[in-house]
């Protein structure tokens, strides 16, 4: 970690967090985070990522803020603005993604790849994206937290 690397860590309806950014971006969210023993000081992008995250939470923020970093392949940064196209309270599928993105749906397992791959989940939303039948797929927070989360934004949609 260089010294313009910082990590805040935040609890949350779907356990703990721990926010990543580093120049100015935020860089990465990781689930399941345990709480470190000591916090480290105040950090103004961290603060206003853990602030818009709780406003989530809440039910109060619909839409994310923040400058994010894009380290990945041509493919996965399309798929992951993508995702940032889904709408607060909808869902698309993987074959939904390929097809908008300019691609047949055959290419919906490259979809599902790179939505696996992608490192700032919940402000990219990656939980927004069920399978073609309309069921609950993969999820690398697993498949509780996915469910958490569209039921916090569609409740009993699942």
């Amino acid at each position: 970690m260089t010294t313009t690397d910082q990590t805040r860590w935040m609890d949350s309806p779907i356990g703990g967090l721990r926010i990543h950014s580093s120049a100015g971006l935020i860089t990465a969210i990781d689930f399941g985070a345990v709480q470190p023993r000591k916090q480290r000081g105040a950090d103004a992008l961290l603060d206003r990522a853990e602030h818009q995250l709780g406003e989530y939470f809440a039910g109060d923020r619909t839409d994310f803020d923040l400058p994010l970093a894009s380290e990945g392949s041509e493919f996965q940064k399309k798929v992951w603005a993508e995702l940032r196209r889904i709408p607060y309270g909808e869902t698309a599928s993987y074959g939904d993604i390929a097809r908008r993105l300019g691609y047949e749906p055959v290419i919906s397992r490259a979809v599902g790849a790179a939505n696996g791959a992608n490192p700032i989940p919940i402000v990219v939303p990656c939980h927004r994206v069920i399978g073609s039948n309309g069921s609950l797929t993969g999820y690398a927070g697993g498949l509780e937290r996915k469910k958490t989360l569209l039921d916090l934004e569609q409740p009993g949609l699942f």
